[in-house]
């Protein structure tokens, strides 16, 4: 289970991003490459095209740490927000190249295609966004199939909390599904292609 990056930290390791030190990129490294690779993966699933994203994400931020915007959310949330940017868009250049160059299948099928990966996506961003109180409800139902009055054991709460913490994180996850990733603009420039 990931732990809270606390703001504090999210501020200085801006700060010293900005400032060009590269030890900070290593920690930054550190700390969210196994995030931006999985969530990579997830949607193009090829080791090679997840680990070009990683880079490609990393050396946008390191080039542009200043357009992180705290007021946004955290950092965590950011690189996320990047990642599932930069592979969704990366799946729509190899799956139209494909299609262009084979004639196989349809736009129809690229789209649906792109749009499964956008919602997978979506939902990793989801989870990987939410408070820390609502993924661990969630991880204890989904992965180690605990119901509601299991978690509430072995989160320490009421079930009535951990019946909550289930619900309003499923909400959340719904709302994947409902929205179009490619559609949708989030604020602060999160959105763009890097």
């Amino acid at each position: 289970m990931a732990m809270e990056t606390p703001p504090r930290w999210d501020r200085k390791m801006q700060q010293r991003l900005a400032a060009g030190e590269a030890a900070a990129l290593g920690e930054f490294y550190d700390r969210f490459a196994s995030l931006v690779h999985s969530l990579a993966h997830r949607v193009l699933d090829d080791d090679d095209a997840a680990d070009q994203v990683t880079r490609e994400v990393f050396g946008y931020i390191w080039e542009n740490p200043d357009d992180y915007d705290p007021k946004q959310g955290n950092m965590r949330s950011w690189v996320a927000r990047l990642t599932q940017r930069q592979a969704v868009h990366r799946l729509r250049q190899a799956e139209a190249t494909a299609y262009a160059e084979t004639g196989q299948g349809s736009a129809e099928e690229l789209e649906q295609k792109v749009r499964r990966a956008s919602v997978a996506a979506r939902a990793d961003y989801i989870v990987t966004s939410m408070p820390a109180p609502l993924r661990a409800a969630l991880e204890l139902a989904y992965f180690q199939r605990r119901d509601y009055r299991q978690t509430a054991a072995d989160l320490g709460v009421t079930e009535d909390e951990a019946r909550r913490r289930l619900r309003l994180g499923l909400q959340l996850l719904s709302s994947a599904n409902t929205r179009s990733l490619e559609g949708s603009s989030p604020p602060g420039g999160y959105g763009r292609t890097l």
